[in-house]
């Protein structure tokens, strides 16, 4: 299931206050995807973080932005950020750590454990040969996501390497869908921050958790930034050796 867009913008509009969030959904999984430089998703990030832990309903936080099997369990709520980026084995030239330490630190604070979700990158060649990954999807899905992968690189991406990266990102999508399940807790509620694409129900995490999983996708409204993505793209692919 998908929150619908108003309720997800009157959710947005309110996330500047300090308080918990009135209502969170009663479900296993709750997906939290995010547009990756929007300035105000990760306050409400840690709202929903910090409300479920207050209500004891916080099973977990998983994380797109750290590979499976980092984890913080074992530490203590008292534990400082480099300890916990170290448990996370943090990136911090692909994440900026002040973006995700507030919802990050909420959970650990609260002795919950905060858990990698992603593929490591040292399994994503494979997964780029892995023709099996091509079935985990129906075909309109496949499609969807060929065409999703298309757009997200400005249309520059060369054709031939548009099914190697549809495989990435399903068997992304697969290790954090796996990730959650492990992590699901009778009465509690797993949460997964990611990229607004991975939680889409058609395509993403959804589309790899067990039928009896009870999961909700929440994406978080757009933020106009003013950035001019594809040009920066130019720029990135005209930087790579011949």
């Amino acid at each position: 299931m998908r929150l619908n867009a108003l309720l997800a913008a009157s959710l947005l509009a309110g996330c500047t206050a300090a308080g918990p969030l009135g209502e969170v959904p009663t479900v296993d999984a709750l997906l939290l995807g995010e547009q990756h430089d929007a300035g105000a998703h990760p306050g409400l990030q840690e709202r929903y973080v910090r409300t479920l832990a207050q209500q004891g309903r916080l099973a977990a936080l998983t994380l797109e932005m750290a590979e499976r099997g980092a984890s913080t369990a074992g530490l203590p709520a008292a534990a400082g950020e480099a300890q916990v980026r170290e448990a996370l084995r943090w990136n911090t030239d692909a994440w900026p750590w002040e973006r995700y330490a507030p919802a990050v630190m909420a959970a650990v604070r609260a002795g919950v454990p905060v858990l990698g979700a992603n593929l490591p990158r040292g399994d994503m060649r494979a997964a780029m040969a892995d023709g099996t990954l091509d079935a985990l999807l129906p075909g309109p899905a496949i499609k969807a996501q060929q065409q999703a992968i298309r757009q997200g690189h400005c249309d520059m991406l060369p054709e031939p390497h548009v099914q190697p990266m549809t495989r990435v990102q399903i068997a992304r999508d697969r290790a954090m869908a796996q990730t959650l399940a492990s992590a699901a807790a009778n009465g509690k509620t797993v949460v997964l921050i990611a990229g607004a694409g991975h939680v889409e129900p058609g395509v993403g995490v959804p589309q790899h958790l067990p039928r009896a999983l009870r999961a909700e996708s929440l994406v978080l409204p757009r933020e106009e930034t003013g950035k001019d993505y594809c040009a920066e793209f130019r720029r990135q692919m005209e930087r790579k050796p011949v």
